[in-house]
């Protein structure tokens, strides 16, 4: 009777409305709408000619069209801004690593940076490479200034960039990001690869212009290898649609980090999702992929392993490119371990008078040795943004989440031995799901988590920060910060993978006002540092983009850093692999 309590008022109202709100900020949008359309709706705008004309005009004409639009929609902005943010440049052009650090003023992501726009250096890319460029690719080049906009400026985060890409490609094929990549070594011009835009550390900036690679277009399932459990990919498909081609098969690719990634973009930031808690099952993104093909900056292609399933043959170079954010290469397939779906799972939820009384039962419940697959903490701000969002009616307290799988008995009894530890903690309300609509409707409320957020304060944009600390020190951790982000005159919510240490906070502001920046940045460096000091990391699984640059010599020491520039420098002479990610610009040789 309880659960079905619960689950009449999480289907009180749907969460579609909420959705749809962000999820159309224009996104949905241009996904909807080929790269085709916008390269030739933005040759349409200067020619007003037929639809046969434009095509023409596009394909032959593209020369006089760049120089004719100058001085319109179409013009290729130039900066006077120096570089701010990656490694030094040469005659203010596109990167090209120079064997000190040049400082000029403060670097954007150093050490002690609390700048909020990203800087950076700026020219015209060459005509030649744009005509390059479209003997490549065809008619999926453009030059549209709101598609450019749109691939420059991150639709989940907060972070900005004086410059946006001048271009923006979308391949089909490996061949055609060889001849990319390499086209614009030539020239020197920088890359952004680009994927399904969720990523939450501004990886995807264009702080020097340049040439945006989008993948998304390269989704194909290229060989399913069943009794071996394995599949080879294009990097465009998103790990929902690589389940539901799964699913059939009776398998899946466990991570489930937020809807929308691509599986490429999800080994770039070695991100991880609720279910990689079963760390011996299941794992992060560096523990399911067992082998790369790369595109490096001089274009030649790279296979970093077998299929086999363990190699101790050279250097692990699978585990060097994911997580290195674009900074070494463009994945162009990716090889993925898969798992049997589970016979049997239950969902379960339990309500607690505090967010240290939560997390203390999910570090009993892995101390037990119980098998769950997810803890998910949800704080009393977030519950009750989720109840905003949606028209619903839960109880707006810190709220844990669990799942066990298994078969039907090991499931429920799991389930017993879970609920028993909860009401030893001042845990209440403990309801659980078996059916399959029902699980369904539970996990949509972690899963909408920040689009719920929004509709606290519509106008506002989220600071959105992650940590991870050894799991002995998480209730110490989400305590502390508790404390803070409470004080705060900033609505802020939590939200954990309590299960294995990870804390995340999303801080609402209004960037426009400088106290309001400043506090959430504030609040940010108090949750990085507390993490630090506990012998943690400054991000669990979303990267470190340019957001995170400024803490990680405090974590992992100049030296570490040093070898990092210097493996970059080696694949990369010229920089323009995703310039000013990643390494933070006071690293010096």
């Amino acid at each position: 009777m309880a659960f079905n309590s619960w689950l009449s008022r999480l289907r009180a109202s749907s969460s579609r409305a909420i959705l749809d709100v962000f999820r159309g900020r224009a996104r949905s949008q241009r996904r909807h709408s080929s790269p085709a359309q916008g390269a030739l709706a933005a040759t349409a705008a200067v020619s007003g000619g037929s639809d046969d004309r434009r095509f023409w005009l596009w394909s032959s004409a593209l020369v006089p069209l760049a120089v004719a639009a100058s001085a319109g929609s179409l013009a290729l902005r130039s900066s006077p801004e120096p570089s701010l943010c990656g490694a030094p440049v040469v005659d203010a052009g596109y990167g090209v690593f120079s064997s000190m650090c040049v400082s000029v003023g403060v670097k954007v992501g150093g050490k002690g940076s609390t700048a909020y726009l990203v800087k950076g250096s700026h020219k015209e890319v060459p005509q030649e490479l744009i005509d390059e460029l479209v003997a490549i690719c065809g008619e999926n080049v453009t030059m549209d200034y709101d598609e450019r906009s749109f691939h420059g400026t991150p639709q989940n985060s907060f972070h900005k960039a004086v410059n946006i890409p001048d271009v923006v490609v979308f391949p089909r094929s490996e061949e055609e990001v060889s001849k990319i990549v390499k086209s614009c070594n030539e020239h020197k011009v920088p890359i952004v690869p680009y994927g399904g835009a969720t990523s939450i550390e501004g990886h995807t900036l264009s702080p020097n212009g340049g040439v945006c690679i989008d993948m998304t277009l390269m989704k194909r399932v290229k060989a399913l290898h069943v009794e071996d459990m394995d599949v080879v990919v294009e990097p465009g498909i998103g790990w929902m649609e690589l389940n539901e081609y799964l699913e059939p098969y009776g398998l899946f690719f466990p991570l489930d980090p937020g809807p929308g990634a691509t599986i490429g973009g999800m080994c770039a930031t070695r991100c991880s999702g609720s279910l990689a808690l079963l760390a011996c099952r299941y794992g992060t993104m560096r523990d399911n992929v067992i082998s790369l093909k790369v595109v490096l900056a001089n274009g030649d292609v790279v296979k970093t392993a077998s299929r086999a399933r363990k190699s101790a043959a050279g250097y692990d170079l699978t585990r060097l490119i994911i997580g290195s954010e674009g900074t070494l290469g463009v994945i162009t397939e990716v090889t993925l371990r898969l798992q049997k779906l589970p016979q049997h799972s239950v969902v379960a939820m339990c309500n607690f008078p505090s967010v240290k009384d939560a997390a203390d039962v999910a570090i009993a419940a892995m101390h037990s040795g119980i098998q769950v697959s997810r803890v998910e903490l949800l704080d009393e701000v977030q519950m009750k943004a989720v109840n905003l969002a949606n028209g619903k009616n839960l109880p707006e307290q810190p709220t844990l989440m669990f799942e066990f799988i298994g078969t039907e008995a090991y499931s429920l009894e799991q389930t017993t031995m879970v609920q028993k530890i909860v009401s030893e903690h001042n845990g209440s309300d403990f309801v659980f799901a078996k059916d399959p609509e029902a699980k369904k409707e539970l996990w949509k409320i972690r899963k909408e988590a920040l689009w719920a957020c929004f509709a606290m304060e519509p106008t506002s944009e989220a600071m959105i920060t992650d940590v991870c600390v050894p799991l002995s020190h998480l209730a110490k951790l989400i305590a502390r910060s508790k404390q803070a982000l409470d004080a705060s005159r900033l609505t802020c919510t939590v939200v954990a993978h309590a299960g294995d240490g990870n804390f995340h906070t999303v801080i609402l502001f209004d960037p426009s006002k400088d106290d309001q920046r400043l506090e959430a940045q504030r609040l940010n460096h108090l949750m990085v540092h507390t993490a630090l000091s506990m012998e943690g990391t400054c991000t669990g699984e979303h990267g470190v983009g340019t957001g995170k640059m400024k803490y990680l010599e405090e974590e992992l020491g100049m030296e570490a850093l040093r070898a990092m520039k210097k493996i970059k420098q080696a694949v990369d002479p010229n920089n323009i692999m995703n310039p000013g990610k990643l390494i933070p610009p006071h690293v010096c040789f």
